[in-house]
């Protein structure tokens, strides 16, 4: 079995059937009632399956995020958590929608259907997350959030059908296969990277959106980044971010394969380095840290010191979206300030995490934060009928901030500035019932210091 791909185009549209994937009924008013169409459950190959042929590849994606989509502990907890005592219809409807994503291969074959089903019954093959078999099936979008991949799988180990991806000259042994210039743009990412409310069409995550209308997606060949073009560059020594170099990953696809100048790397790490390290993957850990180490900068605008204002500018230089991005009413990048006199004594201080992990309410967080629908913030995105404030940084963009002092800092003053990242506010986790969970880590993104 090779995931390189034959030399030989096919017409999406005219040859495959339209599969409409919506992971949930009852989606309202911006979105069709739900699947229409499933498909068997032995229709998909599992991903150990494919290792056979493509190990290496087999091994960057195990315990990657995709993979741990439906295992992750931290979303598991939260979102049951966040579903519970809900009693409006279009507030639970999203609750339970978080499957469409996390389990897609149950939802589209019949189990789960919602998040409050008992996911300790999903098949095997499904609570493998974003998998192979799933991705390399895709053969259009339907729409551009909420997971509107269109897939046309084939019948199992026995007919495996054509699997589509970048390559248009592969000869594989175990499958057939097709070139699909989806599977290189951002679009193929883009459908599951931006979400909506499924009732009420509140944007909830725009990191397609972002990208889309930021510099990296220029008319330019030479200038377009696209997602691929970071997240599936980087390996261990390569953050492979924009400001970093992206060079190339040559080698074959699968054993025994021709050489490529360039092979799709498939760690899939993102931002966060808990969930990897949590099933004991310290590889993947380090990548997401390293990752954050390269995507942000630090200056300290000095220049009103006399009148007890200190500039910080943040820039962001590393991403192809917003800083955070995701879930941003849950991810956490905020400024840590320190302001020391000449002795040491610590005169000014934010930012600082409390007792509980906790960050305190001054803290100057980049975040969205979502409201009711009546002008009052929300903690439960479910409840998300607007968006109240969005202060996260454009990609290439910055965010110029003005903190004031409580007095004329003297010779010697030092100033220490940190960026600092975690993928979770540990008050959401301390709300949780039961076991302890965290502290998630928290990575240092930037630092800067500057002695009078």
């Amino acid at each position: 079995m090779k995931t390189q791909f034959c030399k030989y185009t096919i017409n999406f549209r005219a040859v495959m059937p339209v599969i409409i994937f919506l992971a949930v009924s009852g989606w309202g008013t911006i979105a069709l009632s739900g699947p229409s169409r499933t498909f068997d459950l032995d229709r998909f190959i599992d991903p150990d399956t494919c290792s056979g042929c493509h190990y290496e590849i087999y091994e960057q994606w195990s315990n990657s995020m995709h993979n741990l989509s439906h295992k992750d502990p931290v979303y598991n907890r939260v979102a049951n958590f966040l579903r519970q005592g809900l009693t409006d219809q279009g507030e639970i409807d999203e609750a339970e929608s978080c499957v469409k994503c996390h389990t897609p291969v149950g939802v589209i074959t019949g189990f789960p259907e919602k998040l409050s089903d008992d996911l300790s019954k999903t098949p095997d093959i499904a609570t493998r997350g974003i998998q192979c078999d799933y991705c390399h099936s895709v053969v259009d979008v339907e729409k551009m959030y909420n997971n509107g991949l269109v897939l046309e799988p084939g019948y199992g180990e026995d007919d495996p059908g054509i699997k589509h991806g970048p390559f248009d000259d592969a000869e594989p042994d175990f499958h057939d296969a097709a070139y699909s210039a989806l599977h290189d743009s951002a679009e193929f990412c883009g459908t599951c990277h931006d979400v909506k409310h499924v009732t009420f069409g509140t944007d909830l995550e725009t990191t397609y959106t972002e990208w889309k209308n930021s510099p990296f997606n220029s008319d330019d060949p030479e200038e377009r980044i696209t997602c691929q073009g970071c997240h599936m560059y980087q390996r261990p020594g390569v953050p492979a971010t924009a400001s970093t170099k992206r060079p190339e990953n040559p080698g074959p696809a699968a054993d025994y394969s021709k050489e490529r100048p360039h092979i799709f790397t498939h760690y899939f790490v993102g931002a966060n380095s808990g969930v990897p390290a949590s099933f004991g993957d310290s590889q993947k850990a380090a990548m997401a840290e390293a990752r954050l180490q390269h995507a942000a900068e630090l200056d300290l605008d000095l220049s009103n010191l006399d009148k007890k204002q200190l500039g910080i500018i943040v820039s962001n230089t590393g991403a192809g979206h917003s800083l955070p991005t995701g879930l941003a009413d849950m991810r956490q990048m905020w400024l840590e300030v320190i302001v020391q006199d000449k002795d040491g004594n610590r005169i000014f201080e934010t930012g600082i995490l409390d007792e509980k992990k906790e960050l305190p309410g001054n803290t100057l967080i980049y975040r969205t934060v979502f409201g009711d629908g009546k002008g009052n913030p929300v903690l439960n995105l479910a409840k998300a009928r607007e968006v109240l404030h969005d202060n996260r940084i454009p990609a290439k963009g910055q965010a110029k901030e003005v903190i004031t002092l409580d007095r004329i800092l003297e010779k010697e003053s030092t100033i220490q500035v940190r960026l600092l990242y975690r993928s979770m506010p540990q008050k959401v986790l301390n709300l949780l019932p039961g076991e302890p969970l965290g502290p998630l880590p928290v990575v240092e993104m930037a630092r800067v210091s500057h002695t009078l």
